[in-house]
């Protein structure tokens, strides 16, 4: 989104996000800021738009238009991979996002609306506009998915109050880099005869020469004037710029805190990332899975099929494969805690339904009682 985009934009939390008092100096503190903020969106965009989204009926995947529009194609323009970054994009960004369905059952994200609330009725929403087209009718919340982002929108706003401070230390910081890295050198002349302003402009023009010819050539050679010494002063201080990096962390560590994402897993300074990611799954993905989870349940299903077991679940991405989890599963098997095709949901395959033996509990023998063992093995021997 640009800088034009955001300045025309009708939320109120994002026009107190971008510290419009600054613009005209501090573009690039604004540029961190959005920097930072768009680069923890894609990281949970990029994770959510591998999920599938399915409808689940007597524990049976349905596989029908919805499923299509959910997973493969949800209209011509754009696939479900780029349809589900562009939600969380706006549910982060805009704390709320719009979907609406066409006549020809194509689902829609809404770049502009107006929302109309009640109190006892369904809310409605008109000026539903997407890209250069704006639907003269209104829609009626029964009838569109509308994601809303509490969390965030109540916290960000107020997070970025504090990012100033971030912007006037960056600021100083890279000003002091300017410094540190700076060519400084001195010119030595000797009394001059022509002290006219053409005179002196005339050896300015001279001095300009010999510093471009010196600061933009690997190899520059300067013919010697008599009465005429230049001569850099060498800077003895670090060249360093850990500082910068260090407060374009801060920008990314704040936002990162309140989407939930782990600093160490979003820097990827670690070499053990399997907590990091569990926590990330558990307290940044989930969370907004289950709110798009929820608005598809109440719009696609009525009260009585969900009742009776029809709901629309979703399969997050795994960071683990089948045979990470080989022993866990062998252990859950053979000690009839979970049967076969309990087992393979979980790992995130379909059950079979023409094998009986993959619904039935088994327990071997390690998990016997010792003296039914032992029975068993002695009929064995008598065999």
């Amino acid at each position: 989104m640009g800088l034009l985009d955001l300045v025309k934009s009708r939320n109120k939390e994002l026009e107190f996000m971008l510290d419009f008092d600054l613009i005209e100096d501090t573009s690039k503190k604004i540029h961190m800021k959005q920097l930072a903020i768009q680069t923890c969106i894609n990281v949970i965009g990029r994770t959510i738009s591998q999920s599938e989204f399915y409808v689940k009926k007597d524990k049976k995947i349905v596989k029908d238009e919805m499923y299509y529009r959910l997973n493969v194609r949800p209209n011509p323009n754009m696939s479900a991979s780029h349809f589900w970054q562009t939600v969380v994009h706006k549910l982060i960004y805009n704390n709320e996002c719009l979907i609406i369905q066409s006549d020809t059952e194509d689902l829609l994200i809404a770049d502009s609306f107006t929302r109309i609330e009640y109190a006892l009725v369904n809310d409605s929403f008109k000026d539903v506009t997407i890209k250069d087209y704006t639907f003269s009718r209104t829609f009626q919340m029964s009838d569109v998915f509308f994601i809303w982002n509490t969390a965030i929108k109540g916290y960000l706003p107020c997070l970025m109050v504090y990012m100033p401070i971030y912007g006037e230390l960056f600021g100083r910081i890279v000003e002091f880099q300017k410094r540190k890295n700076q060519i400084r050198g001195v010119v030595e002349i000797e009394a001059v005869s022509d002290k006219t302003e053409k005179g002196q402009e005339k050896l300015q023009n001279y001095i300009n020469k010999i510093y471009k010819a010196f600061s933009g050539k690997s190899v520059a050679i300067v013919p010697q004037q008599k009465g005429f010494k230049y001569e850099e002063m060498k800077n003895g201080q670090s060249q360093s710029v850990d500082e910068v990096n260090k407060v374009i962390d801060g920008f990314l560590d704040q936002v990162a805190k309140a989407l939930g994402i782990p600093i160490a897993l979003l820097h990827g300074d670690i070499a053990d990332v399997e907590k990091p990611t569990r926590n990330y799954m558990t307290f940044c993905i989930d969370p907004f899975l289950k709110k798009i989870r929820d608005e598809l349940n109440g719009k696609m299903i009525d009260k009585k099929e969900y009742l009776a077991g029809k709901k629309m679940e979703t399969k997050r991405v795994s960071y683990s494969n089948m045979f990470d989890v080989a022993a866990a599963v062998d252990k859950l098997r053979s000690s009839g805690v979970a049967n076969g095709n309990e087992l393979r949901e979980e790992l995130g395959l379909e059950r079979v339904e023409d094998d009986p033996m993959l619904d039935k509990y088994v327990i071997t023998k390690n998990y016997q009682e010792s003296s039914e063992a032992l029975k068993g093995g002695e009929k064995k021997d008598e065999a």
